[in-house]
This record gives C-alpha cells, sequence and structure tokens, in this order.
C-alpha cells in the first residue's frame, strides 16, 4: 500500500485504498443479515462465518507454500461476505445476552459494545505489531497460518460456551418473518389510505391507517405499527450520520499519503513507515474505551441523572463534532505543512522529505479513535436497540453499511473535487505532486459538510422517539 501511496495519482490510489472498505461494510452486511436474522441462526452465522474466515486464512497459506496453485483473486470476494455476514451478526449475538427487561442489564448492554470495540481494536494492535512482523521478516505462509490458528482457536472457545449462551423469547410466531409483518402495515395503510385517521396516532399518521379494519383487510396491531414507524425514523438518522462518516475514510488514505512526504523519525536512527500510524487509532480507543466508562460517564450521570449518562443520539452527536474538529485540525497541520516546503523551496520536489516532525500528525490519529468511541460504537448501539428484537442483526448492518457508503460518497467527492479544480488546467487540490495540491481546502470544505451534516441531525433528533421510553429518563 505504501508504494501505490507514494506513486499513484493522489484521488486514484484513494480509489485504491476504499475498495475494501465499500465491500465489507456496504451492502454485503445488509444482505447476509437479512437472510440469517433469528435466534439461533445469528449463532450459527458465527460458526459459519468464522470457519469460512479461517479456511481463506489458510488458502492464503497455502498459496505462498505453492506458487502452482491457480490464482486465489477468488479469495478477496468470498472474504468479504464472511466478513459482512460475521460482523453485524456476531455483534447482535453478544448483545443479546443481556436482558433488555432488567434495568442493571441494559446499562450493561451498553458497556458491552464499548469493551466489544476496545477487544476488537486490541486485536488490530497485535497484528499489526505481530502479524505483520512475522509476514516481514519471517515468511508470508506463517504470516497467514498465525491468524488461521487464531481463528480456529477462537471457533472452539465458542463452541465451549454454547451451553450458557442465552437465547432471546421471541414474543412472536418464529414463522412470521419481520420484513413481512412491518411491510404488511404499509401494504394494509395504503389500501386503508381512504379512511379517516386514528386519533392519537402520532407521527406518521397515514401508517395507522394500517390499524382500521378496512373492507377484506385484517388490521395490523399497535405494535407492528410502531415497529414500522420505528424503522422510517431511522432512515434520517442514518443518512446525516453517513454523511458524517465521509471524513473518516480520510485517515486510511489522505492521512498516509501526507505522512510519506514528512519526516519520519521517531528517534534519530528509527523511522517509520507512515502506515504504522494507522496503529494509533487502536490505541486511541485502547486509551478512550476505559475513560470514557470509568471518568465521562459517572460524571455525565451525575450532571444528567440518567442511568445511560448521555443518550444514545447525544453521543453521535458528539461524534459528529469530534469529527468536524479533527477535519480543521487537519486542514491547519496540512497548511503548515505546505508553508514549511514554500519556506525551504521544495515545492516542485515531492521526492523530497519536508523538514517537518510526523509527530504533527499524532493528534489527528488519536482524535479518529475518540470518535470511534462516541460516534461509531455510539451508531452501533443506537440502531441494534431502536429496531424489532427480530431485525437487530439487520440494525446493526444498517450502522455497519454507512462506512460502506460513506466511502463510496468520499470517492465520490474526491473525483468531483479533482474535476472541478484541475479542469481549466489550474492545479488540482489532488495534484501528483502533494506540495502543490490543497488538501488543506479539501479538509476545510469536508469540515464544513460534517457541520451541515450535524445541524440536520441535531433538527432530526430533536423530534425523535425512542422505542424505549427508559432510554431518555
Amino acid at each position: 500500500m505504501e508504494i501505490r501511496l507514494s506513486h499513484n495519482r493522489c484521488g486514484s490510489c484513494r480509489e485504491i485504498c476504499l475498495r475494501w472498505n465499500r465491500m465489507q461494510y456496504d451492502h454485503l452486511p445488509d444482505r447476509t443479515a437479512r437472510t440469517i436474522d433469528g435466534e439461533r441462526r445469528r449463532e450459527r452465522e458465527h460458526v459459519g462465518r468464522n470457519s469460512l474466515d479461517a479456511s481463506y486464512y489458510w488458502s492464503f497459506r497455502s498459496r505462498r507454500l505453492s506458487r502452482s496453485l491457480p490464482d486465489n483473486s477468488w479469495i478477496f470476494p468470498h472474504l468479504h461476505t464472511a466478513q459482512g455476514g460475521h460482523k453485524p451478526c456476531v455483534q447482535a449475538f453478544g448483545a443479546d445476552q443481556f436482558d433488555s427487561d432488567h434495568p442493571k442489564e441494559r446499562i450493561a448492554r451498553g458497556s458491552f459494545f464499548n469493551w466489544w470495540f476496545l477487544c476488537l481494536s486490541g486485536g488490530i494492535v497485535i497484528s499489526i505489531l505481530v502479524v505483520v512482523y512475522i509476514q516481514s521478516n519471517v515468511n508470508w505462509a506463517l504470516g497467514f497460518g498465525v491468524p488461521c490458528l487464531f481463528m480456529v482457536m477462537a471457533l472452539a472457545i465458542f463452541f465451549l460456551g454454547r451451553k450458557t449462551y442465552r437465547y432471546p423469547k421471541g414474543n412472536r410466531d418464529k414463522n412470521n418473518n419481520g420484513f413481512v409483518r412491518i411491510g404488511r402495515v404499509f401494504v394494509v395503510a395504503f389500501k386503508n389510505r381512504k379512511l379517516g385517521s386514528l386519533k392519537h396516532s402520532g407521527q406518521l399518521e397515514f401508517l395507522g391507517k394500517a390499524m382500521l379494519s378496512g373492507e377484506g383487510v385484517e388490521p395490523c396491531s399497535n405494535m407492528d405499527v410502531e415497529d414500522a414507524k420505528g424503522l422510517i425514523m431511522l432512515i434520517p438518522i442514518w443518512i446525516t450520520s453517513m454523511m458524517s462518516m465521509i471524513p473518516y475514510a480520510q485517515y486510511s488514505t489522505l492521512f498516509t499519503k501526507q505522512g510519506v512526504t514528512v519526516d519520519r523519525r521517531i528517534l534519530p536512527s528509527l523511522e517509520i513507515p507512515p502506515a504504522s500510524f494507522l496503529s494509533l487509532v487502536s490505541i486511541s480507543v485502547l486509551i478512550s474505551v476505559p475513560i470514557y466508562e470509568h471518568v465521562f460517564l459517572p460524571i455525565a450521570r451525575k450532571i444528567t441523572k440518567k442511568p445511560n449518562g448521555i443518550t444514545m443520539l447525544q453521543r453521535i452527536g458528539t461524534g459528529m463534532v469530534l469529527t468536524c474538529f479533527n477535519m480543521v485540525l487537519a486542514a491547519l497541520v496540512e497548511a503548515k505543512r505546505l508553508r514549511i516546503a514554500e519556506e525551504h523551496g521544495l515545492i516542485d520536489k515531492p521526492d523530497v522529505t519536508i523538514p517537518m516532525s510526523i509527530w504533527w500528525f499524532v493528534p489527528q490519529y488519536m482524535l479518529v479513535g475518540m470518535i470511534e468511541v462516541f460516534g461509531l460504537v455510539g451508531a452501533q448501539e443506537f440502531f441494534y436497540d431502536q429496531v424489532p428484537t427480530e431485525l437487530r442483526s439487520i440494525g446493526l448492518a444498517f450502522s455497519l453499511s454507512s462506512l460502506g457508503l460513506s466511502n463510496f460518497l468520499s470517492g465520490l467527492f474526491i473525483i468531483v473535487v479533482d474535476w472541478a479544480t484541475g479542469r481549466y488546467g489550474g492545479h488540482s487540490w489532488f495534484n501528483n505532486n502533494l506540495n502543490r495540491a490543497h488538501i488543506d481546502y479539501f479538509y476545510w470544505l469536508l469540515a464544513a459538510s460534517t457541520a451541515i451534516a450535524f445541524f440536520a441531525f441535531v433538527f432530526i433528533s430533536r423530534s425523535y422517539v425512542y422505542r424505549r421510553v427508559d432510554q431518555v429518563q
């Protein structure tokens, strides 16, 4: 990836970097979760996808041992499928172990999402420090064999705990598909569109007509109608949160490309590759989660008098504010990098290292970790909690898909800005020569778009009604 970042055009290299995130977080989670959402089906999905992951790592290892084997490019889309199904289902299954009707367990479930994300970040740090070292200094076969071994161990441990797992008690017929149940609300409401509305039907009154008895139409229950309304109300929040995640794609692309141009020595004799600074995001999560749990939440509970400290929407909004601030900070740091390059006459010497320490970029990476703790984890908990019980994997897939779509939008944003700023023969903001580019302007643009998304989010959140009242009390 570093070779690509060093020699490819700025906009093009971003397209290469974003493809993995697009497939992994976009439609695959939704498609997979849609087919397996349920009680024991989430457990079976976790087992199946873990097995797929392990087999793919072993396939990579076999490929390295024997170059006479056929091309293994088919592995990548299958790996996307495995991850797309595994991520929302295993997280939903873990959250299902907490009783929603028990106040203390409900609060503990909120902590589960935090510590779950901390464990994921810890795994990323270990993979960067251990697995990458093995691949670089020992051999690639062992480098892929180690993750395969860990996947097999994780699967074995998962099987050992099967007798202790909780399976939520469904309050409806298991044969009644959640999509069919909620889709019927829209069909019945449309058929009853000419009938009068119910009194006190609340938001989205037209859906309340589904509870009316029409000619030859069986009315829907109040719970079905409320579930349908809840899903509709999630869409504006999902859109605004997706818009605010567009800057999230920059830390693995533009931040890294900027790092190539500066002094990367952390000690006089130790220079690190710019991609290694991506581990700072995971390290920031490892630091931020304990602070959030043991410092921030106790203070917030004393101030707000709420069991959860802050509501889930307030947590997501905080992540948006941090995202906007991070883009402002990134713009200022990039402006400083360009100024130093100009002062030392390095504008047209892109291969010469700019005398600016890479430590200037550390706050940006650390803030990304904080953004994940507030915005990303908050969104996962929100979309899990605010969907019907039998669609919780879909809720988490809904949250994860916003990351994939935000990567699509980020790539589209890059293309449009690149075309608009370079079409008259001028220097594009994403010039091949990063010293003549203006990524700082792009960061300011992202800060402005995030601010707009935040204000839209606040406007929508003010009218949002939680499915469970105790979430805001």
